[in-house]
């Protein structure tokens, strides 16, 4: 299990699992707007981390230079490098 202490962002935090196959699980946010971040969980369950890393990236939330999505992204990524170290 993974977490990522988030910044910029309502989300205080988000934990997540990453399988030996690469594939994302496990996505659960601390704080935020939960029909929102509840979706993304649904939405990126299963998927190639690396691959849901690169869409998510970038994403803005309004005004703010970061989203939840962008922070879960910076997140897997650190996760990743983690892993391959």
């Amino acid at each position: 299990m993974y977490r990522y202490n988030t910044s910029g962002v309502c989300a205080r935090s988000v934990d997540f699992d990453i399988k030996e196959d690469g594939t994302l699980t496990n996505v659960s946010f601390l704080g935020g707007c939960a029909g929102n971040l509840l979706a993304i969980s649904k939405l990126v369950e299963g998927k190639d981390a690396a691959e849901i890393a690169q869409i998510l990236k970038g994403n803005r939330c309004g005004a703010k230079p970061t989203s939840c999505g962008d922070q879960l992204s910076k997140g897997i990524e650190a996760a990743l490098a983690q892993r391959n170290a």
